[in-house]
């Protein structure tokens, strides 16, 4: 569906001073590292404003042992377990055949320790993705991940520690499975991050009545989709209310399937808007949501995306 010149102005947005042709980001884990879904018939990347490359560690690593994908009645449980072949591979051998003409592209760095965490950052400053992603709120693995991600003091520890070798945008993704995240994005802001991710998945589960045994290889998993998207709106908001006075940005992710679903997360604080799960049932849905974007602010006499942020009004 294409988008007229001039609402392709509309959609497009600065994020971390970074240019963004759209507000819709692919996420982390959801299309590899970034040139694999542009084998999609009828996609490009130039119809996102940024591609999350996959989780990516210091070594290599085989992730968890199956089963690691089950679909749940409005949803998607996983436990990848973050395999991936290490950061030198990704530096030297991934990232030369990407594109970064179409789109911008983020590294998402993980770890088990703060120093694997600086290891792999610093081995991504000193290569051409356009930011890094710190993801402290992985639920899939036994060491790092959400260890980091629910605790604001550790979170603040690993944020200041990459702040202090890159220079580039560092972007904070958010564990929803913590009883203060405003509080925690707070500690993250406050410890340099320029902008935040909200949320990563739900903790769940899913039982096999007959063989009286979890689904999923590592037991537990990661839980994303539609049945997601009403707590990750409000995690969005209460994280905008800390975020909106130090004009740090928000990826509003979880549960999009619609271009509804993209202007709620924009309306409840979110700059752009993070698109994952939703592929696998749609392969062409980011086009679907810019037409719809654009779309909508035609019909309401609105001239840019950014009109929509924090534009709620509570009842």
């Amino acid at each position: 569906m294409p988008v007229d010149t001039h609402h392709k102005q509309a959609l497009a947005i600065d994020f971390c001073g970074l240019p963004f042709a759209s507000p819709l980001v692919l996420l982390s884990g959801c299309v590899g590292f970034g040139e694999e879904y542009t084998r999609v018939a009828g996609f490009s990347n130039r119809q996102v404003g940024a591609v999350c490359l996959k989780g990516t560690t210091g070594d290599a690593r085989l992730g968890n042992p199956p089963h690691r994908v089950y679909e749940t009645p409005d949803g998607m449980l996983n436990a990848i377990g973050l395999q991936n072949p290490g950061v030198d591979h990704v530096v030297d051998e991934i990232l030369p055949n990407l594109d970064f003409d179409e789109t911008r592209f983020i590294a998402n760095v993980s770890g088990s320790t703060i120093e694997e965490y600086i290891r792999v950052t610093q081995r991504f400053d000193d290569s051409p993705v356009d930011a890094i992603e710190i993801n402290i709120s992985c639920p899939n693995v036994k060491e790092g991940g959400v260890a980091f991600g629910n605790d604001p003091d550790m979170s603040a520890r690993v944020v200041e520690a990459c702040r202090k070798v890159t220079q580039k945008p560092l972007i904070t993704k958010l564990s929803p499975n913590q009883t203060d995240i405003a509080g925690n994005a707070r500690r993250c802001i406050e410890a340099g991050t320029d902008g935040l991710s909200a949320i990563n998945t739900l903790m769940g589960m899913a039982i096999d009545t007959e063989r009286r045994r979890t689904v999923i290889g590592n037991n537990q998993g990661g839980l994303s989709g539609p049945a997601v998207k009403p707590v990750a709106l409000l995690r969005v908001h209460q994280v905008y209310q800390v975020a909106r006075p130090h004009g740090v940005p928000i990826i509003g992710q979880g549960g999009v399937a619609s271009a509804d679903d993209a202007i709620q997360f924009l309306l409840a604080g979110a700059t752009a808007v993070g698109v994952g799960t939703g592929l696998f049932y749609d392969p062409l849905l980011c086009g679907k949501i810019n037409h719809g974007i654009s779309d909508y602010l035609k019909r309401h006499g609105m001239s840019h995306v950014s009109e929509l942020t924090g534009a709620l009004e509570l009842n």
